[in-house]
């Protein structure tokens, strides 16, 4: 309009960079981060702020400059921590990598990143080591390297003296301390010029396929750090246990939130039932995220690993990954523990769909109400839109429970893009919506529901059959810990369901009492023909199943030999 004007005073670029500059003057003194069950002391704000800046210096003395990568491999410790904020402030950008990750997987990631430098925990130095002994065989340049070594675990070795001795090899707090000593250095943040300069790096978890380069921006970020908090209901001054991997989606960007509402931060290294309920006990732990598997860790933690929660106030736990079955969400009620379940993508900085509680809902069967909290919901204030389309006309699909369609998504947290694959970012955003891959439908209140996978869905005689519900199925099993659906080869029907199981310790079942127990529960079609019983299911550092894993393990078993009279099982125990 007529007299205004767009300049420095009322236009600075977006950055959840601010959010710590902030908390260091509001709350200097509170607690900012703090390893769980370590002993050591905590670390204030103002600390945490000035250990940051000389992280900053450090690296701009190593010659960083901005849009450089300098990567990460490490769970979640309170240096992993530091560097999400100290990396951008250097203007660089940040690739936290799945610290499961094996030598040739992280030789592979640290050469398409070009990442200049690499922070790597000392419990993980010999997979580093490897993938740069690939990453020389192969010509490539090798980044410097900075050797963190606190708070180990008791069976974690600790190297006695940084390998390799050469100025490519440094110690985290000596390299800390070479900017600038116990002081702040005089160091002027590289704040970013524009607010759609990259901040992260995220590569896709490859549970489908080789892993992609997602890149984040300062805008992005920092309008899904406070998604993330609105969403987690998250008041002033939370006390967040980091169950969620700070590499996955940078902690579903809860890294950066959590500092926008000045919260401590308990690092947890390992995660198990037992170190949650005693990180909750100890350090008054009011939120928490993670896959449902660490709410499975949680819900069949014994009687002696489960503790009371401080003075009996409950904890708000975010889910995502995979949809939650609805008698694990039961669990968690009766446990305490107030489960909210979004639902994301890493090309969307995470969770970004939310499942709503609706008062009304207060005063349904404990049953019904797990059921309708099993749903991914509608988009969260960040998102702009979410939408379940027919993927090929692009039109929505009816409200109708029944009908399935493609998620996608349209809005403000939408990545960047994919590094260097210009090709593979307009095939995911075209028709103008960030096409998920994932198949829902939408019921008549508008919210989502998730069916499969696109790649996940069996296809038996000509009929759809979705994988998360047979194994919402299996999970009501009383014996069952854990589940997981895929296809398997069937020389009459194409494929049919095929489960793999792992049983809760103590517990037993027989393949033929799981199929009857499914059939009792779902069409016939649609209850597995083959149970396999494991140890444990192949998943990625997020919780995520590998079901190529198991789809590769179901093909090698051959196909049944069923027909159109009635199914058959084939069943038995095997390790994966």
């Amino acid at each position: 309009m007529d007299g205004t004007v767009l300049c420095a005073a009322n236009h600075v670029p977006l950055t959840p960079l601010s959010f710590l500059e902030r908390t260091a003057l509001v709350y200097p003194d509170r607690p900012a981060i703090v390893a769980s069950g370590s002993g050591a002391a905590p670390r204030t704000w103002r600390e945490t702020r000035a250990r940051c800046l000389r992280l900053a210096a450090a690296l701009a003395g190593l010659g960083i400059q901005r849009r450089d990568v300098v990567a990460v491999f490490a769970p979640n410790i309170p240096a992993m921590y530091e560097l999400h904020f100290g990396i951008p402030m250097a203007g660089a950008v940040i690739c936290a990598l799945n610290s499961r990750l094996d030598s040739a997987m992280a030789s592979v990631l640290l050469q398409h990143s070009e990442a200049k430098v690499v922070f790597v925990d000392c419990a993980l130095l010999d997979i580093i080591q490897q993938a740069l002994r690939l990453m020389s065989q192969a010509g490539a340049r090798l980044p410097a390297v900075v050797l963190i070594k606190e708070l180990l675990l008791e069976e974690e070795p600790s190297p006695d003296v940084v390998p390799a001795a050469s100025d490519r090899w440094y110690e985290y707090e000596a390299f800390l301390s070479s900017s600038g000593g116990d002081s702040s250095p005089d160091f002027a943040v590289r704040w970013p010029a524009d607010e759609n300069e990259p901040i992260a790096l995220n590569y896709t978890s490859g549970t489908t396929s080789r892993p992609k380069g997602v890149v984040y921006s300062h805008r992005g970020a920092f309008l899904n750090s406070l998604a993330a908090v609105l969403l987690n209901d998250m008041t002033a001054r939370p006390v967040y246990l980091w169950t969620v991997p700070m590499f996955h989606c940078n902690g579903w960007c809860l890294t950066w939130g959590v500092a926008a509402q000045g919260g401590t931060n308990v690092c947890l290294r390992k995660v198990t039932g037992a170190a949650v309920f005693d990180s909750v006990a100890r350090h008054g732990v009011t939120h928490m995220g993670g896959a449902p598997t660490v709410l499975g860790m949680i819900a069949n933690a014994t009687a002696e690993e489960r503790r009371p929660l401080p003075g009996g106030r409950r904890v708000t736990v975010m889910t995502g990954g995979a949809p939650p079955p609805p008698q694990v969400l039961f669990r968690m009620e009766e446990l305490g523990f107030v489960v909210i379940h979004s639902y994301g993508l890493t090309e969307t900085y995470g969770p970004s769909t939310v499942c709503v509680w609706k008062p009304e809902w207060d005063a349904l069967p404990p049953e019904e109400r797990a059921v309708l909290n099993s749903r991914q919901g509608l988009h969260h204030l960040g998102m702009e839109e979410v939408d379940v389309k027919d993927p090929k006309t692009m039109r929505s699909v009816p409200a109708d429970g029944r009908t399935m369609g493609e998620v996608m998504f349209r809005g403000n947290t939408v990545m960047s893009g994919y590094y260097k694959d210009a090709a593979a970012t307009a095939e995911a955003m075209a028709g103008g919506w960030l096409r998920s891959g994932d198949l829902a439908v939408r019921h008549a209140d508008g919210y989502v529901k998730l069916r499969d996978r696109s790649k996940d869905i069996i296809i038996s005689g000509g009929e759809n059959i979705s994988t998360i519900e047979v194994e919402a199925a299996l999970f009501a099993h009383p014996a069952v810990a854990d589940a997981a659906v895929v296809g398997r080869p069937d020389e009459y029907w194409g494929e049919t369901p095929c489960a793999f199981v792992t049983l809760k310790e103590g517990s037993s079942a027989g393949a033929e009492e799981v199929i009857a127990f499914c059939r009792s529960r779902l069409p016939h079609y649609m209850a597995p023909r083959s149970v396999v019983f494991v140890s444990e299911l192949p998943k990625t550092a997020t919780g995520k199943v590998q079901k190529f894993a198991l789809r590769e393990k179901a093909k090698a078993m051959g196909s049944i030999c069923s027909s159109n009279q009635g199914g058959s099982s084939d069943s038995g125990r095997s390790k994966l």
